[in-house]
């Protein structure tokens, strides 16, 4: 679907909601302009509902996550747009597109390059605004509706970031509300539990690191995948995904990083099981396989080219991938040439 079909020119991020565990699935895509709200419940025939408009003006970076059923929006470059909450139960029913409002709007930062929501603990954490110095801004959104700033963590700017509740191998922070975050120019492991005391354990640089993008967790906490967006261009290397070992959280270990068949400029990568679903601009979609990543056991297993325009190392074609819809549908942003609805084989 192109963008220009959701009302924008041009697409960022995007993130997914089910209405249930059996209901109907959306894609919630990004765009300069704002929100696109498109039923994929039929992949085969996604259906666009309509728009929630930028709350000041168009940008380039657009950010959305969901919990309890509410979307969260925050946008950069977009002056004071804050942090927009929309109801999704709104697009139960809808039998014709439409324009939206927000149900509220956020406003203690301006823009915000990233979002990121622990649903197991109900709080949000804003990277890259204008309050914080860039870092860590905590918001309490146990009442979606309502949300409550709680704190910063201010030690350096992140550019993204994930947030869980540590089940890792690790004994000493099992159960603590651990964030691993990608600062640009290093990797840095956060406790996040008590929002009066935060604390940084570890952080950690690589080999030829160039912009440390973003990263996820293996699904048993023990390792640590990272895009960096800028290592292809500035060292002239095949597409990487940067692997780290973070079963212990106060001293991680780089280990390797794997390299694809492909020259692409890597984006937003995610894990689901034992695969890893990765936007890589020019080079769409590629889902990988882990084994054990201690011995470099991590293969490529698909992939699909949303820009076969060209495979170059440049900054258009896939910006990321949503792998957990309950059905399996996978559904991935491209820049120019909109939202794709796919199916693994």
């Amino acid at each position: 679907m192109a963008p220009t079909v959701m009302g924008g020119t041009s697409g960022n991020d995007i993130w997914g909601w089910s209405d249930g565990e059996a209901g109907p699935e959306y894609a919630l895509m990004g765009l300069n302009t704002g929100t696109a709200f498109v039923d994929v419940s039929n992949p085969e025939d996604p259906v666009f509902l309509g728009r929630l408009p930028t709350e000041t003006e168009a940008s380039f970076w657009r950010d959305i996550k969901v919990y309890r059923d509410h979307a969260f929006i925050v946008a950069d470059n977009a002056g004071a747009h804050g942090m927009q909450v929309f109801d999704l139960a709104r697009l139960r029913g809808l039998t014709a597109s439409r324009t939206f409002d927000a149900d509220v709007v956020y406003r203690e930062f301006g823009p915000a390059h990233n979002l990121a929501i622990n649903e197991e603990t109900g709080f949000a954490y804003a990277v890259w605004t204008d309050t914080c110095e860039g870092g860590l801004h905590i918001i309490d959104l146990r009442v979606p509706t309502n949300p409550q700033f709680r704190a910063c963590h201010a030690e350096a700017p992140v550019h993204d970031v994930q947030c869980v509740v540590y089940r890792g191998p690790d004994v000493e922070h099992v159960d603590r509300e651990i964030c691993i975050s990608s600062n640009e120019g290093h990797v840095a492991v956060v406790d996040v539990t008590d929002k009066s005391t935060l604390r940084t354990l570890s952080s950690i640089v690589y080999p030829q690191f160039a912009y440390v993008h973003q990263g996820w967790l293996t699904a048993d906490h023990r390792f640590f995948l990272l895009g960096d967006e800028g290592d292809e261009t500035d060292f002239g290397v095949p597409t990487r995904m940067h692997v780290f070992d973070v079963s212990d959280l106060d001293a991680p270990e780089y280990l390797y990083p794997h390299e694809l068949e492909t020259r692409a400029t890597d984006h937003n990568l995610y894990v689901r099981g034992n695969l890893v679903f990765a936007a890589n601009y020019s080079s769409g979609l590629r889902v990988l396989e882990i084994g054990d990543l201690a011995n470099r056991e991590l293969e490529e297993v698909a992939f699909f080219d949303t820009f076969p325009q060209n495979d170059d190392v440049d900054l258009w074609g896939a910006w990321s991938v949503y792998p957990y819809l309950p059905s399996g549908t996978v559904i991935v942003s491209d820049m120019r040439n909109g939202l794709f609805v796919l199916s693994l084989p």
